[in-house]
C-alpha cells in the first residue's frame, strides 16, 4: 500500500493500550493473555472478555495468522484516502486466536484470499505510532 499515513487519523494511545503501542514501536506484536481462562485477547481491555478476570498480562504473539476476511476499497471520498485507492482492509485471524483488522501490504492484491498465511510488519507512521500491518508469507 503506497499510503502516506501521516495525514490520516491515528490511534489514540491510552493507559490501557499503551503496552500494545510500545510493543509495536519495538517491532513486537503484543496481546493480552488471561491467566484465569488461558485466552488471548485483542483489543486491549482492563479485564478478560471471556471470563471477566482482571488477571491479564501482556505476551508477545507469533505475529503469524491467516486472512479471515478482506475487501478491496476502490472508492473513498475522504481526502486523506483518495490517492490510496484501491487498497485493502483485512481481518487477520492470529495463530493465538484473536482477530485484528489491518491492511495486507507488500502483496499483490490479485493473490489475496481467505486463509492466505500472513505475518506482521510494522509501519512507522511517526515516532510514537507504528501500525501493525500484514504481508503474505
Amino acid at each position: 500500500m503506497a499510503a502516506d499515513s501521516r495525514s490520516k487519523p491515528l490511534p489514540v494511545v491510552t493507559d490501557e493500550n499503551r503496552p500494545f503501542w510500545d510493543g509495536c514501536r519495538q517491532g513486537k506484536l503484543l496481546l493480552q493473555y488471561c491467566d484465569q481462562c488461558q485466552h488471548h485477547q485483542f483489543y486491549p481491555r482492563l479485564y478478560c472478555m471471556h471470563c471477566g478476570s482482571t488477571s491479564i498480562r501482556w505476551i508477545q504473539a507469533s505475529g503469524r495468522g491467516v486472512i479471515y476476511s478482506y475487501t478491496i476499497i476502490h472508492q473513498n471520498k475522504a481526502p486523506e484516502f483518495v490517492r490510496d485507492t484501491p487498497y485493502n482492509v483485512a481481518v487477520v485471524q492470529l495463530e493465538e486466536g484473536p482477530r485484528m483488522m489491518s491492511n495486507i501490504v507488500e502483496t499483490d492484491p490479485a493473490v489475496l484470499h481467505v486463509d492466505l498465511p500472513v505475518t506482521v510488519v510494522f509501519d512507522a507512521v511517526n515516532d510514537d505510532i507504528h501500525l501493525p500491518r500484514f504481508k503474505a508469507l
